[in-house]
């Protein structure tokens, strides 16, 4: 049965409001054009890496936004594929030093895996974030000390000051929400994130932060609680990501303890759309949420 099907109608619908494009999707947008200028010229990667002496996997890697990029490297290809006005190619090559600034992150660099830097890019540009997570509150939605505790974990053995500089990162990264033009995020959690914690109080702090945050209007917070059951997302968590930019394709990802996988294909993002809107659907509507977390800090 559908929940307060006025609100989700809403949410799955409505416009997705412009964002300032970072250095990775100015990459991602710019990789995007030079392979539709490749294609419209009826040539193989291959065969534009020879005519500029790089390599195949270079000119991958370019049309995949992974590397910054070289303005002469731009510059070649687009004489090979045929961009002869000067204003064109200057709009490109702008475009090629914008993607190559540094991000904010960039002076995190030393405790920032390269898989996750990616993903901090798009996190910064995107307009949308929908995201599921089965055993741990958000990073986004993370009170410090509750980062702390989740992080100390996670890379047992590493100093006090770079375990220090990972929660500065992720405090950080929160800003995102508060900012004019902020993204819109719209997280399923399940009960049990809401149970890892060393002690009562961290609980508390942590839910009655939950209970905040819920009240932006640009964050919907929805919970599954145990006995809802089976779900549609039993696999693991997954996040979402959509952009205002028009040559962007929304992108799924996927974070592993040493890796990530980005999706992008249509197929992927599909499916883990479909699986999102039916856990939308089996999780207690936002106002639900709300009363079902006063009511866990009640309890405690």
């Amino acid at each position: 049965m559908v929940r307060d099907a006025q609100w989700y109608q809403e949410s799955v619908g409505g416009d997705v409001q412009a964002r300032p494009q970072g250095p990775t999707v100015l990459r991602i947008a710019l990789g995007a054009q030079l392979r539709r200028l490749r294609e419209a010229r009826g040539l193989t990667a291959e065969a534009a890496g020879h005519a500029i002496r790089v390599s195949y996997a270079k000119i991958a890697r370019m049309e995949q936004g992974r590397v910054g990029f070289n303005e002469r490297d731009v510059a070649n290809l687009l004489a090979l594929y045929g961009i002869t006005d000067e204003q064109e190619r200057g709009a490109f090559l702008a475009l090629a030093r914008g993607a190559n600034t540094p991000g904010w992150w960039h002076r995190y660099s030393d405790v920032l895996p390269d898989w996750f830097e990616m993903y901090l890019g798009l996190e910064q540009s995107c307009a949308v974030i929908r995201t599921y997570e089965p055993q741990l509150v958000p990073g986004l939605l993370q009170t410090e000390e509750s980062a702390r505790a989740v992080i100390q974990v996670g890379h047992l053995g590493e100093s006090a000051d770079d375990i220090e500089r990972r929660i500065a990162l992720r405090m950080k990264r929160q800003e995102i929400l508060a900012q004019p033009g902020a993204p819109n995020l719209w997280a399923v959690i399940d009960e049990a994130a809401l149970w890892r914690f060393d002690g009562r109080s961290a609980m508390r702090a942590q839910i009655q932060h939950l209970i905040e945050m819920a009240t932006l209007p640009n964050v919907t917070l929805q919970a599954i609680p145990f006995y809802a059951g089976r779900h549609a997302a039993v696999g693991g968590p997954f996040a979402i990501l959509r952009f205002s930019e028009p040559n962007l394709p929304d992108i799924v990802y996927l974070e592993q303890l040493t890796s990530a996988l980005y999706l992008d294909k249509s197929e992927d993002v599909q499916h883990y759309l479909v699986v999102m809107d039916r856990l939308c659907v089996q999780a207690k509507s936002p106002a639900e949420t709300t009363r079902f977390l006063n009511s866990t800090l009640k309890e405690l």
